[in-house]
């Protein structure tokens, strides 16, 4: 396992050769091509990985699965995309191709038709959701990459070489060597945060993921399903597979993404942090109109671990939509959430799903804990069930492309042991990095802390009872509650009217001696 200050200069090194490589390509349109060609590395080594693992049990220790011919090969096809979810011909791995890359006058061409045979093992198999369309934004015929089929192909072979000279590890069932996984997120976020407000819709950075998956896993030893109904890239999931995943190789991963190519980033980010296609279930779709997973809810009894960071102020159908008062979701509030502001319906969906011993973290827009009309309605009667647990106050800028203060919203069904909700100001808990705001791993801690420990603290978490939560228009914003301290100088009067006598005194006396001296100038 790499230690923090090789993984920094990795990172550090990574970026550097993906900034170069795509020269005057728009950084969030070529990453497609690098992260398509880090999981394409990613698999063709997986597989060879688990093959040579197989062969030397069976007393083979020198096989070398890159080495045989296809039609050898398609002896285990089966087996493979049993176990693995998908199959890879010796011909058609990274490390095959990469050796002809700059040679290969019909490279695109090539690619396109590995990549559908990769994509096409898994079809008619369980594997065969976690599989289409995975590559489908690697488009190797795009005039982004050339305005020839030479050119494009010339950076195309680029990429892969460079990609093959990526340190990215090769123990690929440790869980504790998540190099290719690790390096995969890192890119994203740095993608993100060169694209701005563009890659913050589909990528959480990875301090708040953690505050997230540690509050909504909190004394809750038995989580077997986790769920975010808003995934994007499945950042917040994932925190999951690097915590409990590891004692619980059952763990399920369900999420859902109305945006194709974040809906393939999910996907993809999954196989590369090792989650087995037969653990995660990430489903294309509008979560607010069309819920993929409410089937499984209702099977397992709701899901025991909900993180999810929604979008903000999302415009939907609301009360256009005369179907969707009678949702089961969002029917219980007896409103929906505005046609401008889907917030709270997210918020409402996660309820719904949420087991009754569970936990949701959600991300919010500040506006929602305030504001009246129907979101109003909609915080009473989360308040009036005891619904809510817990609510935080972030610090400013901490997300990509936007730079208010959001919260953390937690939610619980049954497991709350008082009628009360926790008010947490964690506004003052972070520190600089260049252009943003982060939190390090002790204000993490504090505000888990604050969290656990459920109790008043002084200008940082204040306990108060529903009804009188109520009775303040059902406001739940933080600082209506938690009283900020005061910074300002304390001046203590008696001290400075001392002082100031002292001064009047002294100029006095001043003013006497001056007016001796001019009377004896002018005698």
């Amino acid at each position: 396992m790499v230690n923090q200050n090789e993984r920094a200069e990795l990172h550090k090194t990574i970026w550097k050769i993906a900034n170069d490589l795509r020269g005057a390509v728009d950084g969030w349109e070529f990453k497609a091509y690098v992260l398509g060609s880090i999981f394409y590395r990613f698999i063709s080594e997986n597989i060879c990985d688990y093959i040579h693992q197989l062969m030397a049990a069976a007393g083979q220790p020198d096989f070398d699965y890159a080495a045989i011919s296809d039609e050898m090969a398609e002896r285990i096809r089966q087996k493979m995309v049993e176990e693995k979810g998908y199959f890879v011909l010796p011909s058609q791995l990274f490390q095959n191709v990469v050796k002809t890359a700059e040679r290969d006058e019909n490279l695109n061409e090539h690619l396109t038709t590995i990549f559908r045979s990769i994509e096409a093992s898994a079809q008619g198999t369980d594997s065969e959701d976690a599989l289409r369309g995975l590559f489908s934004d690697f488009a190797v015929d795009s005039q982004a990459l050339g305005s020839t089929v030479i050119k494009r192909n010339q950076l195309l072979a680029k990429v892969l070489k460079t990609v093959a000279t990526m340190e990215l590890g090769s123990k690929y069932d440790d869980t504790d060597n998540d190099t290719f996984g690790d390096t995969y997120e890192f890119l994203m976020q740095m993608y993100a945060s060169e694209a701005g407000k563009s890659g913050g819709e589909f990528f959480t950075p990875q301090q708040v993921s953690e505050v997230l998956a540690r509050l909504a896993s909190w004394n809750n030893p038995h989580i077997n399903k986790v769920y975010d109904p808003a995934c994007g890239s499945g950042s917040l999931l994932l925190k999951f597979a690097k915590t409990i995943g590891r004692e619980n190789p059952h763990l399920k991963y369900y999420g859902q993404e109305v945006n194709p190519t974040t809906y393939n980033l999910c996907r993809i980010n999954m196989f590369l942090h090792n989650v087995n296609y037969d653990n995660f279930d990430i489903r294309l779709e509008d979560t607010l109109l069309k819920p993929q997973h409410m089937e499984v809810a209702q099977e397992c009894k709701g899901f025991d671990a909900i993180v999810s960071n929604p979008p903000y102020s999302l415009k939907w159908e609301g009360k256009d939509n005369t179907i969707l008062i009678n949702d089961e979701r969002y029917a219980p509030a007896g409103v929906l959430a505005p046609k401008s502001a889907a917030d709270l319906a997210f918020t409402m969906h996660m309820l719904w799903h949420l087991s009754e011993t569970g936990t949701a973290a959600i991300v919010e827009f500040p506006g929602v804990l305030y504001r009246g009309g129907d979101e109003k309605k909609i915080r009473q009667y989360l308040i009036n069930n005891n619904f809510v647990d817990t609510v935080i106050q972030l610090p400013a800028n901490l997300f990509f492309g936007v730079g208010i203060a959001t919260c953390i919203i937690v939610l619980k069904r049954s497991a709350k042991t008082d009628a009360s909700v926790l008010f947490i100001d964690a506004s003052k808990l972070f520190a600089k990095n260049g252009n943003k705001n982060v939190l390090l791993p002790e204000h993490q801690d504090k505000i888990v802390q604050l969290f656990a420990n459920r109790r008043d603290e002084q200008n940082l978490a204040k306990l108060v009872k529903n009804d009188d939560i109520l009775a303040n228009d059902a406001n739940l914003s933080v600082s209506s509650y938690v009283e900020q301290e005061d910074t300002r100088e304390v001046i203590d009067i008696a001290e400075v009217n001392s002082k100031l006598e002292k001064l009047v005194t002294k100029g006095n006396e001043l003013n006497k001696k001056i007016d001796e001296i001019i009377m004896e100038l002018e005698g």
